[in-house]
């Protein structure tokens, strides 16, 4: 009997392993992969979405932009193109959640600065005072990579437009004078199609942490 086991036991090993091999592909193959939601506005709180696109189900997408970074370089969406994103809004003079979302933002940097796929797009509220030179001392003083990461500047109205009809991200609609700013904890996940994929507390280091992994998962789904 002994001698029987000995002859079939390299036979039984590699069988063995093969069996392993099979039942893992098989599993693989019938896991469902894991895929984003892509946000329209009828899903989103209305409080936060401008009227005209309230009631849009479908094909909701970032609309185009002409802004300035902290180099005084022209940003537009051609900028973007093809690469996944992070969005939000800040000031350089907010003192209560702004700072604690450009860590965050610097954080996000860090763990992205080789990974050609992902950059990051900040937009000032505060664009009256926030100008060019504002903007490229507060990047020197945060760190920021410029090929990773634009802190954005311009006309007024195209930012509320852009956070409330593109991004989907505040109550504000910047009409109640030089003063009236957003305010948003917001960060905004945005794919290569220019769809929004998810809405992150910019304040909540849990929800960077599920912000890096919905980067993973929207990566290997793109992929």
């Amino acid at each position: 009997m002994l001698k029987f086991f000995a002859r079939y036991k390299t036979f039984a090993v590699i069988f063995f392993i093969l069996s392993a091999i099979i039942v893992f592909a098989i599993y693989t193959l019938l896991k469902p992969q894991k895929r984003l939601p892509v946000y329209q506005p009828d899903m989103v709180n209305a409080e936060l979405v401008d009227s005209t696109v309230q009631f849009v189900r479908k094909y909701h997408k970032i609309g185009n932009f002409q802004l300035i970074n902290q180099n005084g370089d022209t940003i537009t969406q051609n900028d973007y193109k093809d690469k996944i994103y992070v969005a939000d809004f800040f000031f350089t003079t907010c003192l209560t959640i702004c700072p604690i979302m450009t860590d965050h933002m610097v954080q996000i940097q860090e763990k992205i600065k080789n990974d050609p796929d992902v950059l990051l797009l900040s937009h000032t509220v505060f664009p009256v005072t926030d100008s060019v030179p504002v903007l490229k001392k507060y990047a020197e003083d945060k760190g920021v990579i410029d090929k990773k990461w634009n802190l954005v500047t311009g006309d007024k109205k195209q930012i509320y437009d852009l956070a409330r009809k593109s991004y989907l991200a505040t109550k504000s609609t910047g009409d109640g004078g030089k003063y009236d700013m957003i305010h948003t904890e917001n960060f905004i996940l945005v794919d290569k199609k220019n769809q929004i994929r998810g809405f992150y507390d910019g304040t909540n280091p849990e929800a960077i942490n599920q912000l890096m992994e919905d980067i993973r998962i929207l990566k290997a789904e793109e992929h």
